[in-house]
């Protein structure tokens, strides 16, 4: 894996409100992000549980090709995930786990796009996203997360 970097951090308080772009965030194991609807229990899918909702991430380079290919106007924050990263390939970190800055993260599995992207941000993206819409992921120890922050792997001992 190469080595990447926080491009940007984004957090919503409840389901369906407008992603708000943040300079840092603090990661609190088993709950999520503070500040973000999935650590209150208010997202759309909190009531599935289960440690996958507490951080999603999202690869600047998959956006940019969205908008290049599907020629629509949309900005990473619309992608409804917590990070987006630079320069890292996420698909490869589901079963691994990697640091976020300070941060240690478990890749739980692909961040597969699906109808409720597309009624919160009014477009048709989700063909665009699909295989590339990110990946979910356990936060294992806490901390707080700035954009800039490398992203790199832990490698097993």
């Amino acid at each position: 894996m190469m080595r990447g970097a926080v491009v940007s951090l984004h957090i919503c308080a409840r389901a369906e409100e407008a992603m708000s772009s943040v300079p840092a965030v603090r990661a609190v194991p088993g709950e999520g992000l503070e500040g973000d609807r999935y650590h209150s229990r208010s997202g759309t899918y909190s009531k599935l549980g289960g440690s996958e909702r507490e951080v999603t991430l999202i690869e600047e380079e998959a956006v940019d090709a969205l908008r290049r290919e599907y020629e629509v106007a949309f900005d990473a924050g619309d992608s409804r995930r917590n990070i987006v990263t630079r320069g890292v390939a996420l698909n490869h970190l589901v079963g691994r786990e990697f640091r976020v800055g300070d941060v240690s993260l478990r890749g739980i599995r692909l961040c597969e796009p699906c109808g409720h992207i597309e009624k919160v941000t009014g477009q048709r993206i989700r063909a665009g996203l699909v295989h590339r819409g990110g990946l979910r992921a356990q936060i294992l120890t806490g901390g707080t997360i700035r954009a800039g922050d490398p992203i790199e792997p832990i490698e097993p001992k």
